[in-house]
């Protein structure tokens, strides 16, 4: 029977989802109800303003909804003034060992600040960045990680000392009258930093920006990050996330995106659903090569009209006859290969017929369009 796949934009894998106290940044909503949000850091000197903007506005199309900038200075205050009159995208600074940064940062219009309060120096230096947040409606991240974590106070790290060190952070915050508040618990370590967010979201209602800090490049911090990740979310816990990736950013915000529409968080225009190919591949069937293809065709013609639909579309390209006519007749749209080299197209259930090699991306395309034609037809 045909599985209407469609049903997955209101559809999510967590059994709950902790409603935690929102923090409103330049439009951007971090908790409460609030979707989750997808976030990354810029990778280039904050002083060069071109690169800078250029970067922020790459990674915003990519799809990152707030943008972290290290302000190491008060020479990079001029530069991050210029860059928040240039750029209209959710931005946060990142302040460590100075409260005059942290000040500097929110008077010239930063949309929020990271601050670790026990190095920002003592109360009253924290009173006053409290005071400037606000006096311009600016929420502070509290981030916690591992390698930072105050050995004098946590002589060991554990995921007991992660939580308690922010909760005391919080509390500082707390008692200067400041509830704007969102909290990060990180280390390199998977266990670890799940244990940490869990532990720390039984004694607060703050929204939690999860993530696996020190993650690596490539294939280790896909995989690490993804199990962190999803883990919390799938047991409800996470409003915003950070895939912490050696390398160019924009990275970061492909594999979060994939990561949220996994799990149902997040609707991806697009979906392939492909075998692994085995012995029971005709030779002449280079199920990678057509896959791109029709991910590439459909993807670069059809993304944006289904996303203003609101739609998923689930495309199956299946390499032999023991599987593939099943997936193929469960997607939307979907061919099935034979030992032959000759194809069977499937589209919402029904066989359509055989097809060669050569008719494949035309023949979906075709079905693609006749689909979307239904679905707007019906908006």
């Amino acid at each position: 029977m045909y599985r209407n796949y469609t049903d997955r934009r209101d559809f999510s894998m967590r059994t709950y989802r902790k409603k935690t106290r929102p923090a409103l940044v330049r439009g951007l909503c971090i908790g409460g109800d609030a979707p989750v949000s997808i976030q990354t850091m810029t990778s280039v000197p904050l002083e060069n303003i071109d690169a800078t903007i250029d970067q922020i506005n790459r990674l915003h199309r990519e799809g990152a909804q707030l943008v972290r900038l290290a302000v190491l200075n008060e020479a990079a205050l001029g530069p991050l003034k210029k860059v928040r009159e240039s750029v209209d995208v959710p931005l946060s600074a990142d302040i460590h060992f100075n409260h005059r940064l942290a000040i500097g940062a929110i008077e010239c219009g930063i949309d929020k600040i990271r601050i670790n309060p026990g190095n920002i120096g003592g109360v009253d230096r924290v009173r006053e960045v409290v005071r400037a947040a606000t006096e311009h409606s600016v929420p502070i991240r509290i981030g916690v990680n591992g390698g930072s974590l105050d050995r004098r106070k946590y002589p060991e790290m554990t995921a007991q000392a992660l939580a308690a060190s922010a909760l005391e952070h919080v509390e500082i915050l707390e008692e200067c009258g400041f509830y704007d508040i969102v909290v990060s618990l990180k280390s390199s370590d998977i266990l670890l930093t799940a244990e940490a967010n869990i532990i720390f979201s039984d004694m607060k209602e703050y929204p939690l920006h999860v993530g696996l800090t020190e993650a690596g490049y490539g294939l280790s911090c896909v995989v690490q990050s993804s199990i962190l990740i999803g883990h919390l979310l799938l047991k409800g816990l996470g409003d915003t996330v950070r895939v912490s990736m050696t390398g160019d950013p924009i990275e970061e915000i492909h594999v979060a995106k994939k990561i949220l529409a996994s799990i149902g968080e997040r609707l991806e225009p697009l979906r392939i659903i492909a075998c692994p190919t085995c012995g029971r591949t005709g030779p002449s069937v280079n199920l990678e090569e057509i896959a791109r293809e029709v991910e590439n065709a459909i993807a670069n013609e059809f993304s944006d009209v289904l996303r203003a639909l609101g739609r998923e579309l689930v495309v199956a390209i299946m390499g032999c006859e023991v599987n593939g006519p099943g997936e193929a007749s469960h997607a939307h749209v979907g061919v099935a290969g034979a030992r032959s080299g000759n194809f069977l197209l499937f589209a919402r259930g029904e066989r359509k017929g055989k097809i060669t090699r050569g008719e494949v991306i035309r023949a979906v395309r075709e079905e693609v369009m006749s689909l979307i034609e239904t679905w707007s037809r019906e908006r």
